[in-house]
């Protein structure tokens, strides 16, 4: 429930109002409130109250909202007499339960059965446990591999949350596939699609950075240009969640057909969205699960790796595999359901949602509202507000965490950060299976999301129905838009004539997120009438409505703690920024034209700021230039934790500048320094620094980086240094993570020596000019092997690669070598693989491609 004891709302303007005596109301019900609040939803009765005590909340902050900015709309529905005496209706029922003698015991069962806080340093669980579908997956391969030699399509069908996506997502990762088709995309589809932002899907995955042109074209260039990239290759195509056929034929002119075997994978819940002509064999509908597979993913998921299951568990195993009816969504939500709750509880959770008599398709909602209702109270908000966003979206975590902070989902944790908290958070809603991992990051951490469909639909109708929040999407009709007084939070999937309704919407709305699925969908918008409507604006996305210039309403707007915009030919922030006190995070998104971003001398004063990042999606090379005046007076941004793009350049004492982030976290800069002149840039200085992205210009520097101890991921490009430089980074003690992309080193003989990269997890070498790559064995020591505790080897467009490190055969911790366009190394990849296995270790993979 939302603290409005602690709200920015009770200003100095409101010390000696009758408001304070609500606030007395408040503090005194909620030490009432303690008593009864794991029970909300065990009991009808304290649901009821949770109920109004949610209603009163509401209605207090906008009482005081509108107070602040003199704008009482309606004071006859509205007053504080009446919002006094709904809170004494509920302090006494909820005295009554209180002194009442079921409370004891159920409040020590319900706390005894539930875990209601993520665990300290909880990590994602990414389980991907496939159970049963074997046959339909050798079926598919041999389909893919072979049959006919003109482009067909592989149809996977079947009812939501049966594993469509699962099994193709299976299908499209297997080494046998990768190995066989020279491009693959994917592609997710939806029942509301565009054309343009699938096009965009698929270049993304044949070439992970396009040329700048790309996102200026329209359909039919990009379509083309889709054809050009696939023209002459053996490719794979998946087409995930198709609804109709009209997204097929949308598509079909782009997919070029030249006898070479080329295959589209298409998952639907409908069998006709795929044309008869284009079938290479029938559909495959996927069935239920038998009680057995039933059995074993719900086990997976709960105890991966594990044959014997608890007898706790084993005592359910009946009422289980009959509740989820063979439906693996199901059962996988039950898995998280269950593995959230002391397990002596599993069997009175289990039999009180089996009792219902109900069809599979309510049965899985009903499965739905039980996951919900066992989330803590603290996750529900971070879960519904998933409804606020397309269907299918793919969410960038760090993003996320930005708007949760941004919203005050986040209780603060001392002495955790906010944004470590909301990981925290987010990892909870990933082990209970309600949030599944769509990209992980190179080591323990998750870069991207999103929900299942049904899961989807839940978020967006409890959200409705709880006042949380209200998506307009694009087919909703104007007449069917009704927004109701206290909503808190509306959210629009850009249909521009939905922004003209918000003229008539109610002006309570204190927050609003204007989204848009496609790139190329961009709004132009008067934002006028924003300032008077909404006068305390919290969480502003402008991500996709074109600003030019800029809007002189938003600098009214002082609570506002989260604003994004989308810039095209917007080079500089004004003065008046300052007028944001609250802003905690700042995105400016650069589409189109090339420029960086100057920032007025008033981007001190923006205390809060948590989060400050300029996106080029074109040239990663345009940055932030900060005010380089006055730097001895200027106030530092302690809570700044993340900042991309930094530029380091002469017209700043770079080291003074970086000492004004003394706790950043995560720092991304571009280089553009005089190439005759040389550098020295002590990062050290920034004691929290975790990690750091280096980016430099077209130029040649000498330069050299005093890098943190605190390191822990490192990404270099473009600096074209010599291999000797590698000495100062080789031996950083917490360096986990390293990327050399993009020519950041030159030179065919990298000769390691010194450096032993003692924790480094994940390495990567990108579009590097590098022959040989060799370990000197005068530095070998016995218990002291270079990269002793790799994991993951990534070598990508090197070329001329010919030589690795024999020595990585040694190395018991190595699971994986992705290498791709290095077609002169695999003699000595093969010397790695029988190198490891000599030494015992036969799990290394190594992906070809």
């Amino acid at each position: 429930m939302m603290d409005v004891t602690s709200s920015e709302a009770g200003s100095i303007a409101l010390i000696d109002h009758p408001i304070q005596k609500v606030q007395e109301e408040l503090v005194c019900l909620r030490s009432v409130l303690r008593e009864i609040v794991e029970l909300h939803n065990e009991d009808e009765e304290v649901q009821a109250i949770w109920d109004r005590i949610v209603g009163v909340a509401y209605g207090t902050e906008f009482l005081i909202d509108s107070l602040i900015t003199g704008n009482i709309l309606d004071s006859s529905s509205m007053s504080i007499h009446s919002i006094l005496e709904e809170m004494n209706i509920i302090k006494a029922a909820a005295l009554k339960i209180c002194d009442s003698e079921r409370l004891g015991g159920k409040v020590k069962e319900v706390t005894k059965r539930f875990n209601h806080m993520p665990q300290e340093g909880s990590k994602p669980i990414v389980n991907d446990v496939v159970v049963g579908f074997g046959d339909e997956t050798a079926s598919i391969i041999n389909g893919l591999r072979n049959g006919s030699s003109q482009v067909k399509i592989v149809s996977i069908v079947g009812m939501p949350g049966c594993g469509k996506t699962t099994l193709a997502r299976k299908v499209y990762n297997d080494s046998s596939v990768k190995s066989h088709f020279y491009e693959r995309a994917w592609c997710t589809v939806s029942q509301i699609y565009d054309k343009r932002n699938l096009l965009l899907q698929i270049l993304t995955c044949i070439e992970s950075k396009l040329p700048e042109d790309v996102f200026k074209m329209g359909e039919e260039d990009l379509a083309l240009q889709v054809k050009r990239r696939l023209l002459k290759n053996r490719y794979l195509i998946v087409l995930d969640d198709v609804w109709d056929i009209d997204a097929w034929n949308g598509l079909e002119a782009s997919f070029p057909d030249d006898g070479n075997g080329s295959r589209v994978i298409l998952t639907s819940r409908h069998r006709g969205v795929a044309p008869q002509d284009k079938l290479d064999q029938e559909p495959h509908s996927l069935r239920q699960l038998t009680p057995n597979e039933s059995w074993d993913l719900l086990k997976g998921k709960l105890y991966p790796g594990q044959d014997l299951a608890p007898p706790e568990l084993c005592e359910i195993r009946q009422q289980v595999v009959e509740m989820c009816q063979g439906l693996p969504l199901t059962v996988v939500i039950l898995a998280g359901i269950l593995s959230s709750m002391d397990r002596y509880g599993w069997k009175e959770a289990v039999e009180g949602l089996s009792s219902r008599n109900v069809s599979s398709s309510d049965q899985c909602t009903a499965t739905l509202e039980l996951s919900y209702n066992h989330l803590p109270d603290t996750l529900k908000a971070c879960f519904l507000y998933f409804g606020a966003f397309p269907e299918d979206h793919e969410h960038n975590t760090k993003r996320l965490i930005s708007l949760w902070v941004a919203e005050g989902f986040v209780q603060k944790n001392q002495p955790k950060r906010l944004e470590d908290v909301a990981n925290d958070y987010l990892m909870e809603l990933i082990g209970r299976s309600l949030v599944t991992v769509s990209k992980p990051r190179s080591i323990d951490g998750v870069k991207a999301c999103r929900i299942h469909d049904l899961l989807y639909e839940f978020c967006v109708t409890k959200a409705k129905e709880e006042n949380f929040s209200r998506l307009v999407r694009r087919d909703d009709k104007l007449s069917d838009i009704n927004v109701p007084c206290y909503l808190r939070r509306l959210c629009i999937d850009s249909n521009p004539e939905h922004f003209d309704k918000l003229r008539l919407f109610a002006p309570a709305i204190r927050r609003l997120l204007f989204l848009s699925s496609g790139m190329g969908n961009v709004v132009y918008f008067d934002f006028r009438f924003i300032f008077h409507i909404i006068k305390l604006v919290t969480v502003l996305d402008l991500s996709q409505i074109g600003l030019d210039p800029f809007p002189r309403e938003l600098e009214l707007l002082v609570h506002l703690r989260y604003l994004a915009i989308l810039g095209q030919g917007i080079f500089d922030l004004p003065p008046s920024i300052c007028n944001l006190p609250n802003l905690e995070t700042l995105i400016w998104r650069n589409y189109f034209i090339h420029g960086s971003v100057s920032l007025p001398d008033t981007i001190w004063n923006l205390k809060k700021l948590r989060h400050l990042e300029l996106i080029d999606e074109v040239d990663k090379h345009y940055c932030f230039f900060f005010p380089s005046d006055n730097l001895d007076n200027s106030s530092l941004l302690r809570d700044l934790d993340f900042l991309s793009c930094l530029c380091l350049n002469p017209r700043e004492s770079i080291n003074k500048l970086l000492r004004k982030f003394p706790n950043i976290r995560k720092l991304r800069c571009t280089v553009n320094l005089e190439p005759d002149v040389e550098y020295h840039v002590a990062m050290d200085c920034l004691s929290h620094l975790e990690s750091l992205s280096l980016i430099c210009d077209y130029e040649k520097y000498h330069i050299d980086f005093q890098y943190p101890s605190t390191i822990k991921k490192l990404t270099l490009s473009y600096f074209r240094w010599p291999w000797s430089k590698m000495a100062a980074i080789g031996n950083l003690p917490n360096l986990e993570v390293l990327k050399l992309l993009r020519r950041s080193f030159e030179g065919e003989i990298w000769e390691m020596e010194v450096e032993k990269f003692p924790k480094v997890r994940f390495l990567k070498l990108a579009s590097l000019d590098i022959v040989k790559w060799t370990a000197s064995s005068e530095y070998e020591y016995e218990d002291q092997y270079y990269f002793p505790r790799l994991q993951k080897l990534v070598l990508e467009s090197c070329d001329a690669l010919q030589e690795i490190p024999s020595c990585l055969g040694n190395s018991s911790t190595l699971e994986i070598i992705e290498v791709s366009k290095c077609p002169n190394c695999t003699s000595s990849l093969e010397e790695i693989r029988e190198e490891q296995i000599s030494n015992g270790y036969t799990d290394l993979k190594i992906l070809v491609s």
